[in-house]
């Protein structure tokens, strides 16, 4: 190590010399010192302060620019020593040498830059704001034959591609393209990861979505797909499970969804269709998961229901009830929940028997099957009929009043409570309102209505009304331990209670009259002063309720 100071003196005074031949022959023997013990090496080229100097031999006109940019790639291996990179100036000249035409002074550059912004967002989306990722695409383009150099590219893109500035300048290029075309030439299991690895965080955005689509990434994926499906090797099984789910990222972008669409006669919509009914778990996931996404918009939605595909949902959910694969069945819901939201497709739903088929997983343990079950039962009943059978279905209606208290998953509760209340809404039957009292649904409701969602109130408030105008003799014990009176009185006096809350919330007051214990309790808690304020009210349909409101709380005082 004695010949490594010796060398370091002897390189500060041949790089303000420039004599060439002395500074290859020291730079050689640094580059032999960091193969033999880098962590002292670089200890030591940090003390002599001669990584100040490097910035001048990094000139396009420097013959040792190659040489130089390796020690700093080799130094920059070691955490400690990026910072000082950074601070001798040599991030700039970097980046200038980007545009060598030479090939190892461009992957001695790549590996200096790569290093020095190791895991450093800042550093990174400097190298963003300096425009390397226009350059390096170009690189790619032109060095496609060099597998080292692609393979610096490819690293660098995924480390950038990870930095949500840099989704716009990406979009920009022409990386789509020169992806494919890359991903199309491997053979190599590891090559091909490593392309994965820049696609999965590029695809997240919609514009490179719609280039990807455009350059035939799909077409790849889903001969990927048709090659590894009955291969039980580990890296084949990846490969499906990273192609298979890379698909389905694609089809989050509405205009790439759309394209791949092609009104229900694409192919590549097709050849999903038949992934649903394969067995292979990855497979049912990733089509059921890409039906969700094709049933984004109402077209879509009934062009599929009329086309059969909630038969073979429904036959996915059925081979899935005991001991499912839970992935699988939340996915297989979230289709069938977003196929039900268009008016036009819920009687044809109900008719094929998707509520039996969904109640079946009434007993999953599993929140997100659970809440998925939830949503689509939610949008399943918005006719009499449907809302009244499920209502009286005293096991759905003990778990709905179960999940109301699932603390830990604020989405079942949510859920929950406002399936309750739509079994009410859209049944308006006595017979479903005596199940949910007995199964003691009725606290839930009243402590919806103060929930922080207007929504989630507005509904509650509703059901409650209906519940006070069908029932108000099976309801009240319930409705005065809940506390229902004071928190009328609570929305009411609120300044930001939504006007829909207030009128909805005096509705209410005016129905609970008809009960003695409720009526004591709002002539207790002098509703008169707040209502009469509410007369002035700038929302007309809350002055008149208000007014309407006041007369009858005079009339039976």
């Amino acid at each position: 190590m004695d010949n490594l100071s010796d060398t370091l003196k002897k390189l500060k005074i041949t790089a303000v010399d420039k004599t060439e031949d002395s500074l290859e022959g020291c730079l050689d023997c640094l580059l032999q010192a960091l193969a033999q013990n880098n962590t002292e090496t670089s200890e030591k080229i940090q003390a002599s302060g001669i990584l100040q100097l490097f910035a001048s031999l990094l000139t396009p006109q420097s013959s040792c620019k190659a040489k130089v940019a390796n020690i700093i790639a080799e130094v920059a291996k070691n955490e400690f020593m990026r910072i000082p990179c950074v601070d001798a100036g040599l991030i700039s000249p970097l980046v200038q040498l980007l545009n060598s035409k030479d090939q190892e002074v461009l992957l001695q550059t790549g590996r200096a830059l790569g290093n020095i912004c190791y895991d450093s967002h800042s550093l990174q989306a400097q190298l963003i704001n300096m425009g390397v990722i226009p350059t390096l695409v170009k690189l790619l383009g032109i060095h496609c034959q060099n597998a080292a150099l692609t393979e610096m590219c490819l690293v660098a893109f995924g480390n950038l591609a990870e930095l949500e500035s840099s989704k716009e300048q990406f979009a920009s290029t022409n990386i789509a393209e020169e992806l494919v075309k890359l991903f199309k030439k491997q053979i190599e299991h590891d090559k091909r990861e490593m392309i994965f690895e820049v696609l999965a965080p590029l695809a997240e955005n919609d514009a490179i979505k719609l280039q990807l689509v455009e350059a035939g990434l799909v077409e790849c994926l889903l001969e990927i797909v048709q090659q590894k499906v009955d291969s039980d090797k580990e890296d084949d099984i990846t490969e499906l499970k990273t192609g298979s789910d890379l698909m389905v990222l694609l089809l989050l972008g509405d205009e790439s969804m759309q394209k791949l669409f092609e009104g229900g006669k694409g192919s590549v919509f097709q050849r999903v269709l038949s992934w649903i009914p394969s067995n292979n778990h990855q497979l049912q996931l990733a089509g059921a998961l890409a039906i969700a996404n094709f049933a984004r918009n109402d077209a879509n939605c009934i062009h599929m229901v009329d086309n059969g595909i909630v038969e073979k949902l429904m036959d996915l959910l059925d081979r899935h009830v005991e001991d499912g694969n839970v992935t699988v069945q939340h996915a297989a819901l979230s289709a069938l929940r977003n196929l039900a939201i268009p008016v036009i497709n819920k009687a044809k739903m109900l008719s094929a028997g998707v509520t039996e088929a969904v109640l079946k997983f009434l007993k999953s343990e599993m929140p997100p099957v659970q809440f998925k079950l939830l949503g689509t039962l939610r949008m399943l009943i918005d006719a009499q009929e449907a809302a009244e059978q499920l209502g009286k279905n005293v096991k759905l209606v003990e778990r709905l009043v179960e999940w109301c208290e699932a603390k830990d998953h604020a989405g079942v509760m949510g859920e929950s409570n406002r399936l309750l209340s739509a079994l009410i809404r859209h049944s308006k039957s006595k017979d479903v309102i005596k199940t949910i009292v007995q199964s003691g649904g009725i606290k839930h409701l009243v402590t919806m209505a103060t929930s922080e969602h207007v929504i989630m109130q507005n509904e509650a408030l509703v059901a409650l009304a209906l519940i006070a105008a069908l029932e108000l003799g099976t309801a009240e014990k319930d409705l005065e331990s809940a506390k229902l009176v004071q928190i009328l009185h609570r929305l009411l006096a609120d300044e930001r209670s939504a006007p829909e809350i207030k009128y909805n919330s005096m509705v209410l007051i005016c129905a609970l009259m008809g009960s003695e214990c409720l009526h004591k309790e709002v002539q207790d808690l002098a509703f008169l002063d707040v209502v009469s304020k509410l007369r002035s009210h700038e929302n007309k349909s809350v002055a008149q309720q208000a007014s309407l409101t006041e007369q009858r709380l005079t009339v039976e005082s």
